[in-house]
């Protein structure tokens, strides 16, 4: 039973994977692929970690499987916001769809 529903989220996991590939593909400028990217590999990678867990149990792979999915889950959002404010202070376009851009506001202000 645990590996059937291990394997239901290492299938969830790499569906999120597939359209986190695909918003990086499809969009505009960098900091939405970034967006698109985290999100997508945050769940998606976690997933199949869990799913490596459940199939695995609590063995070395397992626990490691674990370890790997809380350190994706601490890094990953700080890694893109520091690659999203030193790309906006190096002067990386937005799109012009654009309507905000906090880190314009947050250098006048």
């Amino acid at each position: 039973m645990l590996e059937t529903i291990g394997l239901i989220f290492i299938g969830i996991g790499l569906a999120f994977d597939v359209f986190g590939c695909i918003g990086i593909v499809r969009l505009p400028d960098v900091y939405l692929r970034l967006q698109a990217g985290t999100k997508c590999v945050t769940m998606g990678t976690c997933s199949i970690l869990l799913g490596t867990f459940l199939i695995m149990g609590f063995s070395a792979g397992g626990v490691k499987a674990l370890l790997c999915s809380f350190f994706i889950v601490l890094t990953n959002a700080v890694s893109a916001h520091a690659m999203a404010r030193s790309a906006h202070r190096a002067g990386v376009k937005m799109w012009e769809g654009t309507v905000v851009d906090q880190y314009s506001e947050d250098k006048q202000g």
